[in-house]
């Protein structure tokens, strides 16, 4: 029975806790056999009940001192973690933790996890909004923070919330095998798998954060025209605007040109047509807007380095 303990502290993000919480505990329910796999313990910095971001109070099960041994600790993120980061027994606690110890920081956990120097050289991600900041504050980090979750070792971080609870799954796959991970998904309802390297924030909710007014407003029209010749002539005149100024616009509101723009967006929806259905690769090809299933695969396999077969396998089974 492997122990994992989640570190709890005041101003922690609940979802952060208890959503990888709910799938190993999920595990403990579909794995075969009487004896569960996991043994779940939150550890709280001292005895008195903390309070998460959210208004959720959480009494922890131990406290650092008392502590069992780990097979695998769990950093939660929140506003908390901007704070305890600073707490000179934590950092030790953690680093004495981490020699035998699976470490997993979730979201923006990482600030705590960083502060040890335990994952300096490593690659790591984080929450999208922070990831420049403890790029900056910690710059021995590789940051990776396009991904969904990250592995260097021993050490696994996840993006956002949510990709916590991919993370969560990934690693009872790794541990139970991908038959009590499937059986884990349906009864959460979720999906089986997430590629780690599927971006965790995406093209159409970067436009509507992004974006304002008209230039807002083209990004619902790109995806309703992806089969379509999306050439700069084309779009500047639905515009009203000059070639040369809309380049300007374009990449002043999404800091990026208008082609690499339009290659996520159909990528994207490339990644929902191969989950989705039974579609052919070349039709999925033509339909998003590719001139061809050879230079779809090449886009595809750039932007989440495996192929769209690989990605459909990983994704549905």
């Amino acid at each position: 029975m492997a122990t994992i303990g989640l570190l709890v502290y005041e101003g922690v993000q609940a979802l952060d806790v208890t959503g990888p919480m709910d799938v190993f505990a999920a595990a403990n329910q579909q794995a075969p056999g009487k004896r569960k796999p996991y043994t779940l313990c939150t550890i709280g910095l001292d005895t008195v009940a903390v309070r998460t971001e959210g208004g959720l109070t959480i009494v922890p099960d131990r406290i650092l001192a008392t502590a069992p041994a780990l097979d695998t600790l769990l950093i939660p993120g929140g506003v908390g973690s901007r704070v305890v980061n600073a707490d000179v027994a934590l950092l030790a606690w953690v680093r004495a933790r981490a020699a035998t110890a699976r470490v997993v920081s979730i979201c923006t956990g990482l600030y705590i996890l960083a502060a040890t120097g335990l994952v300096d050289g490593r690659r790591v991600t984080t929450h999208w909004q922070h990831a420049a900041e403890l790029a900056r504050r910690y710059p021995a980090l590789h940051m990776d923070a396009d991904q969904l979750f990250v592995r260097d070792g021993r050490f696994h971080t996840s993006g956002g919330l949510t990709a916590g609870i991919d993370l969560a799954l990934a690693l009872v796959e790794d541990d139970l095998g991908p038959g009590v991970a499937l059986a884990v998904a349906r009864e959460l309802v979720m999906y089986m798998k997430r590629p780690g390297n599927q971006t965790q924030f995406s093209a159409p909710l970067d436009a509507q954060t992004r974006g304002s007014g008209r230039m807002g407003q083209l990004v619902d029209w790109l995806l309703d025209h992806l089969a379509e010749d999306l050439g700069i002539d084309r779009l500047a005149d639905r515009m009203a605007m000059s070639p040369r100024h809309f380049r300007r616009v374009f990449a002043e509101t999404f800091e990026s040109t208008p082609a690499a723009y339009i290659e996520r967006l159909r990528l994207e929806r490339a990644c929902i047509l191969l989950t989705s259905g039974a579609w052919t690769v070349e039709r999925i090809a033509h339909a998003v807007g590719f001139t061809s299933a050879d230079a779809f695969r090449r886009a595809f396999r750039s932007r989440y380095r495996v192929s769209p077969t690989e990605y459909r396998e990983r994704f549905v089974r």
